[in-house]
Protein backbone atom coordinates (compact mmCIF):
# COMPACT_ATOMS: atom_id res chain seq x y z
CA UNK A 1 0.00 0.00 0.00
CA UNK A 2 1.66 3.10 -1.10
CA UNK A 3 0.85 6.70 0.26
CA UNK A 4 -2.14 8.50 -1.58
CA UNK A 5 -1.96 10.90 -4.28
CA UNK A 6 -2.37 14.21 -3.52
CA UNK A 7 -4.30 14.95 -5.99
CA UNK A 8 -4.66 18.54 -5.38
CA UNK A 9 -0.87 18.98 -5.77
CA UNK A 10 -0.67 17.26 -8.79
CA UNK A 11 -3.26 19.57 -10.72
CA UNK A 12 -1.83 22.34 -9.40
CA UNK A 13 1.67 20.76 -10.17
CA UNK A 14 0.35 20.35 -13.88
CA UNK A 15 -1.15 24.06 -13.97
CA UNK A 16 -4.91 22.98 -13.72
CA UNK A 17 -7.43 25.36 -12.29
CA UNK A 18 -8.94 23.99 -9.11
CA UNK A 19 -12.62 25.25 -7.89
CA UNK A 20 -13.20 24.80 -3.96
CA UNK A 21 -15.71 25.22 -1.17
CA UNK A 22 -14.98 26.75 2.13
CA UNK A 23 -16.59 24.63 5.08
CA UNK A 24 -16.54 26.03 8.51
CA UNK A 25 -19.40 23.91 9.71
CA UNK A 26 -16.99 21.44 11.29
CA UNK A 27 -20.00 18.59 10.36
CA UNK A 28 -18.56 15.22 8.59
CA UNK A 29 -22.41 15.32 7.37
CA UNK A 30 -21.92 18.37 5.44
CA UNK A 31 -18.64 18.11 4.19
CA UNK A 32 -19.65 14.50 2.82
CA UNK A 33 -22.44 16.45 1.54
CA UNK A 34 -20.71 19.46 -0.06
CA UNK A 35 -18.07 16.55 -1.81
CA UNK A 36 -20.90 15.37 -3.79
CA UNK A 37 -21.43 18.53 -5.66
CA UNK A 38 -18.53 17.64 -7.41
CA UNK A 39 -16.29 20.72 -6.01
CA UNK A 40 -12.26 20.27 -7.14
CA UNK A 41 -11.24 20.81 -3.58
CA UNK A 42 -12.66 21.75 0.94
CA UNK A 43 -11.17 23.44 2.47
CA UNK A 44 -11.57 22.36 6.49
CA UNK A 45 -11.44 25.48 8.58
CA UNK A 46 -9.97 25.41 11.95
CA UNK A 47 -9.27 29.30 12.17
CA UNK A 48 -12.39 30.78 12.05
CA UNK A 49 -14.99 27.32 12.26
CA UNK A 50 -15.17 25.78 15.61
CA UNK A 51 -12.96 22.80 14.21
CA UNK A 52 -10.61 20.26 16.41
CA UNK A 53 -8.46 17.63 15.60
CA UNK A 54 -11.59 15.23 15.82
CA UNK A 55 -13.82 16.75 14.10
CA UNK A 56 -10.77 17.32 11.31
CA UNK A 57 -10.49 13.32 11.50
CA UNK A 58 -14.00 12.68 10.89
CA UNK A 59 -14.28 15.33 8.16
CA UNK A 60 -11.43 13.38 6.58
CA UNK A 61 -13.12 10.25 7.41
CA UNK A 62 -15.79 11.13 5.41
CA UNK A 63 -14.71 13.12 2.53
CA UNK A 64 -12.21 9.58 1.48
CA UNK A 65 -14.27 7.72 -0.82
CA UNK A 66 -14.73 11.62 -2.82
CA UNK A 67 -13.10 13.31 -5.78
CA UNK A 68 -12.94 16.43 -4.03
CA UNK A 69 -9.68 17.06 -2.15
CA UNK A 70 -9.39 18.14 1.25
CA UNK A 71 -7.13 20.83 2.48
CA UNK A 72 -7.10 21.80 6.30
CA UNK A 73 -6.83 25.26 7.57
CA UNK A 74 -5.32 25.61 10.89
CA UNK A 75 -5.43 28.71 13.34
CA UNK A 76 -1.83 29.27 13.23
CA UNK A 77 1.19 27.77 12.26
CA UNK A 78 2.63 26.10 14.72
CA UNK A 79 5.05 22.85 14.46
CA UNK A 80 3.18 20.70 16.96
CA UNK A 81 -0.49 21.03 15.34
CA UNK A 82 0.57 20.51 12.19
CA UNK A 83 2.30 17.22 13.25
CA UNK A 84 -0.89 15.90 14.98
CA UNK A 85 -3.25 16.99 11.86
CA UNK A 86 -0.81 14.91 9.13
CA UNK A 87 -0.85 12.49 11.98
CA UNK A 88 -4.93 11.84 11.13
CA UNK A 89 -3.90 12.23 7.45
CA UNK A 90 -4.03 15.79 5.95
CA UNK A 91 -2.00 15.97 2.79
CA UNK A 92 -2.39 19.64 2.25
CA UNK A 93 -2.38 22.65 4.56
CA UNK A 94 -3.01 26.58 4.23
CA UNK A 95 -1.56 28.38 7.22
CA UNK A 96 -2.87 31.88 7.76
CA UNK A 97 -0.83 34.84 8.15
CA UNK A 98 2.37 34.03 6.77
CA UNK A 99 4.47 37.34 6.47
CA UNK A 100 8.12 36.67 6.15
CA UNK A 101 9.95 33.93 3.82
CA UNK A 102 12.01 32.62 7.19
CA UNK A 103 8.17 31.87 8.60
CA UNK A 104 7.45 29.89 5.02
CA UNK A 105 10.65 27.98 5.67
CA UNK A 106 9.78 26.91 9.04
CA UNK A 107 6.51 26.12 7.68
CA UNK A 108 7.81 23.70 5.27
CA UNK A 109 10.21 22.15 7.56
CA UNK A 110 7.49 21.13 10.05
CA UNK A 111 6.09 19.23 7.02
CA UNK A 112 9.22 16.82 6.22
CA UNK A 113 10.74 14.65 8.32
CA UNK A 114 14.42 14.60 9.05
CA UNK A 115 17.11 15.75 7.40
CA UNK A 116 14.45 17.91 4.93
CA UNK A 117 12.42 18.97 8.54
CA UNK A 118 11.39 18.51 11.93
CA UNK A 119 8.60 16.35 11.57
CA UNK A 120 8.37 13.97 14.59
CA UNK A 121 8.08 10.39 13.63
CA UNK A 122 5.28 8.55 14.74
CA UNK A 123 4.00 6.63 11.54
CA UNK A 124 2.77 3.63 13.97
CA UNK A 125 0.34 5.86 15.93
CA UNK A 126 -1.42 7.82 12.84
CA UNK A 127 -4.50 7.03 10.09
CA UNK A 128 -1.41 8.88 7.41
CA UNK A 129 0.56 6.03 7.25
CA UNK A 130 -2.50 3.56 7.83
CA UNK A 131 -1.15 2.67 11.43
CA UNK A 132 2.11 1.73 9.80
CA UNK A 133 0.17 -0.74 6.71
CA UNK A 134 1.81 1.91 4.27
CA UNK A 135 4.93 0.44 4.37
CA UNK A 136 7.17 3.09 2.42
CA UNK A 137 5.38 5.98 4.23
CA UNK A 138 8.54 7.75 6.21
CA UNK A 139 9.65 7.89 2.61
CA UNK A 140 7.25 8.34 0.34
CA UNK A 141 5.17 11.34 2.66
CA UNK A 142 6.85 14.07 2.12
CA UNK A 143 6.17 14.08 -1.80
CA UNK A 144 2.71 13.95 -1.16
CA UNK A 145 2.53 17.17 1.29
CA UNK A 146 1.36 20.58 0.09
CA UNK A 147 1.73 23.67 1.62
CA UNK A 148 -0.32 26.92 0.92
CA UNK A 149 0.86 29.85 2.60
CA UNK A 150 -1.62 32.77 3.11
CA UNK A 151 -0.77 36.43 1.98
CA UNK A 152 -2.92 39.06 3.94
CA UNK A 153 -1.23 41.76 5.84
CA UNK A 154 0.52 44.54 4.64
CA UNK A 155 3.82 43.00 5.53
CA UNK A 156 3.06 39.96 3.72
CA UNK A 157 2.43 41.24 0.39
CA UNK A 158 5.98 43.35 0.80
CA UNK A 159 7.79 40.21 1.03
CA UNK A 160 5.49 38.29 -1.25
CA UNK A 161 8.46 37.73 -3.46
CA UNK A 162 10.42 35.93 -1.37
CA UNK A 163 8.01 33.79 0.37
CA UNK A 164 6.60 32.56 -3.19
CA UNK A 165 10.60 31.93 -3.83
CA UNK A 166 10.64 29.37 -0.72
CA UNK A 167 11.82 25.83 -1.65
CA UNK A 168 8.71 23.52 -0.34
CA UNK A 169 5.78 26.17 -0.66
CA UNK A 170 3.25 24.83 -3.54
CA UNK A 171 0.65 27.69 -3.45
CA UNK A 172 0.28 31.25 -2.07
CA UNK A 173 -3.11 32.47 -0.96
CA UNK A 174 -4.52 35.72 -1.30
CA UNK A 175 -6.82 36.82 1.74
CA UNK A 176 -8.72 39.23 0.59
CA UNK A 177 -10.85 40.34 3.90
CA UNK A 178 -7.74 40.54 6.44
CA UNK A 179 -5.83 42.01 3.14
CA UNK A 180 -8.89 44.84 2.90
CA UNK A 181 -8.49 45.17 6.74
CA UNK A 182 -4.62 45.55 6.93
CA UNK A 183 -4.77 48.02 4.19
CA UNK A 184 -7.18 50.22 5.78
CA UNK A 185 -10.07 49.13 4.21
CA UNK A 186 -12.22 46.98 6.55
CA UNK A 187 -15.20 45.24 5.03
CA UNK A 188 -14.29 46.81 1.92
CA UNK A 189 -12.47 43.44 -0.44
CA UNK A 190 -13.19 44.99 -3.69
CA UNK A 191 -11.81 48.43 -2.80
CA UNK A 192 -9.88 49.62 -5.99
CA UNK A 193 -6.48 50.00 -4.00
CA UNK A 194 -7.03 46.50 -2.78
CA UNK A 195 -8.15 44.96 -6.48
CA UNK A 196 -5.25 46.57 -7.69
CA UNK A 197 -3.20 44.69 -5.22
CA UNK A 198 -4.61 41.21 -5.81
CA UNK A 199 -3.83 41.52 -9.79
CA UNK A 200 0.02 42.52 -8.46
CA UNK A 201 0.28 39.79 -6.16
CA UNK A 202 -1.03 36.90 -8.26
CA UNK A 203 1.25 38.55 -10.73
CA UNK A 204 4.34 37.76 -8.53
CA UNK A 205 3.52 34.33 -6.81
CA UNK A 206 2.88 33.33 -10.73
CA UNK A 207 6.63 34.52 -11.28
CA UNK A 208 8.27 32.41 -8.73
CA UNK A 209 6.71 29.20 -10.31
CA UNK A 210 3.84 29.01 -7.64
CA UNK A 211 0.30 28.38 -7.64
CA UNK A 212 -1.73 31.40 -6.88
CA UNK A 213 -5.56 31.16 -5.36
CA UNK A 214 -7.92 33.15 -3.32
CA UNK A 215 -11.56 33.10 -2.16
CA UNK A 216 -13.71 35.09 -3.88
CA UNK A 217 -17.54 34.64 -4.66
CA UNK A 218 -17.90 37.06 -7.32
CA UNK A 219 -18.46 35.35 -10.45
CA UNK A 220 -16.62 38.50 -12.64
CA UNK A 221 -13.50 38.39 -10.56
CA UNK A 222 -13.58 34.51 -10.70
CA UNK A 223 -13.18 34.95 -14.45
CA UNK A 224 -10.77 37.88 -13.63
CA UNK A 225 -8.37 35.85 -11.67
CA UNK A 226 -8.40 32.60 -13.58
CA UNK A 227 -7.52 34.91 -16.75
CA UNK A 228 -4.67 36.15 -14.71
CA UNK A 229 -3.77 32.69 -14.00
CA UNK A 230 -4.84 31.55 -10.18
CA UNK A 231 -5.00 27.75 -9.78
CA UNK A 232 -7.49 27.55 -7.13
CA UNK A 233 -10.23 29.26 -6.17
CA UNK A 234 -13.55 28.89 -3.37
CA UNK A 235 -16.30 30.05 -4.46
CA UNK A 236 -18.47 30.18 -1.37
CA UNK A 237 -18.76 28.59 2.04
CA UNK A 238 -20.79 26.26 3.01
CA UNK A 239 -21.90 28.99 5.98
CA UNK A 240 -23.28 31.16 3.56
CA UNK A 241 -24.86 28.86 1.51
CA UNK A 242 -27.24 27.56 4.17
CA UNK A 243 -27.68 31.20 5.21
CA UNK A 244 -28.85 32.56 2.23
CA UNK A 245 -31.17 29.46 1.28
CA UNK A 246 -32.59 29.38 4.79
CA UNK A 247 -33.29 33.29 4.63
CA UNK A 248 -34.86 32.82 0.72
CA UNK A 249 -37.17 30.04 2.20
CA UNK A 250 -38.25 31.62 5.09
CA UNK A 251 -39.31 34.80 3.09
CA UNK A 252 -40.93 32.81 0.79
CA UNK A 253 -43.09 30.86 2.24
CA UNK A 254 -43.70 33.64 5.47
CA UNK A 255 -45.29 35.76 2.68
CA UNK A 256 -48.69 32.94 2.35
CA UNK A 257 -49.64 33.40 5.72
CA UNK A 258 -49.80 37.19 5.47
Amino acid sequence: MDVPVNRFKRAIREGRAQIGLWLALADPGCAELCAGAGFDWLLLDAEHGPNDLRTILAQLQALAPYESAPIVRLRVGDTHMIKQVLEVGAQSLLIPMVETAEQAASLVAAMQYPPAGVRGVGAALGRSSRWNRMPQYLKQAGDAMCLLVQIETRLGVENVKEIAATPGVDGVFIGPADLSASMGHLGNMTHPEVLSTIERLIGEIRAAGKAPGILMGDEKLVQRYLELGCKFIAVGADTILLAQSADRMAARFKELVR
